[in-house]
């Protein structure tokens, strides 16, 4: 008899060792929500910072208004298995050409390929909400922004992270900024395809500033040219943390 129940009592004991590791097996966590801005970040993966949603109706569509989160950090997120919702009506339209594809919740409905967002970020900052987990984006709907935010302009020092971001140093604080094919720079030097600040400043006007105008492929060749931050004048929106314009600032015009 006592034998009986020593063996019983050994088989409850090592079920229940095997039952822990089963448990751990559970994922520890529901995935995550964010909306705000997305930039490209690398092949396959984008990065946003969380926003405070409200959805709007506007103009017979329904929108977001995006505002600040208290307290956010970026999120780096792979997108290559996600499941992608776009607003226009077909997933190779850049814009919706005055047709939405939207649900009640305001998401774009049209059922595309990590291939379509990807055409889509590269064409610089894509409003949106993200479902994600461990690293991973599980779905992501475009979304369409009631009140885009104003730029401002401002002076100071920036620095490359990569060809399409840069780091702005002004008034205290910094951002981290993407630019797109749509992004201006206007150079000091003689063409666009110079070394930053090379040669004579003979596109400078008398505040130092660059008036040749060119385009952002011309910023990320001038930005490889130089390890150290350069001063330069931004027309930028810290909300969505994207680059309009870059002038170029040469100090002794």
């Amino acid at each position: 008899m006592r034998r009986s129940l020593a063996c019983a009592t050994a088989a409850v004991l090592t079920a229940g060792a095997f039952a822990v590791p089963a448990r751990a097996t559970t994922p520890s966590t529901s995935p995550k929500v964010a909306y705000g801005y997305a930039w490209p970040d690398g092949k396959g993966h984008l990065r946003i910072v969380p926003k405070s949603a409200a959805l709007v109706k506007q103009q017979g569509f329904l929108g977001y208004r995006l505002t600040t989160l208290a307290g956010a950090k970026e999120v780096r997120l792979d997108y290559t298995r996600a499941a992608v919702g776009r607003v226009t009506v077909a997933c190779d339209l850049k814009e919706t050409e005055g047709q939405v594809a939207l649900d009640a919740k305001g998401l774009g409905r049209t059922r595309c390929k990590p291939a379509d967002l990807a055409a889509s970020l590269g064409r610089g900052a894509t409003p949106m909400r993200v479902e994600y987990q461990d690293g991973r984006a599980v779905r992501v709907n475009e979304i369409l922004i009631s009140n885009w935010p104003n730029s401002r302009t401002a002076r100071g020092t920036i620095e490359r992270v990569d060809d399409r971001t840069v780091l702005f140093a002004t008034g205290g604080k910094t951002y981290k900024l993407g630019y797109s094919y749509m992004t201006y720079f206007y150079r000091t030097t003689a063409r666009c395809k110079d070394g930053w600040l090379a040669g004579r400043p003979v596109n400078a006007d008398r505040n130092g500033l660059g008036k040749r105008a060119c385009g952002p492929d011309d910023l990320a060749r001038a930005l490889r040219s130089v390890e150290h931050p350069v001063l330069a004048k931004l027309r930028f929106s810290p909300e969505v943390g994207g680059v309009d314009e870059v002038w170029e600032v040469y100090g002794d015009a």
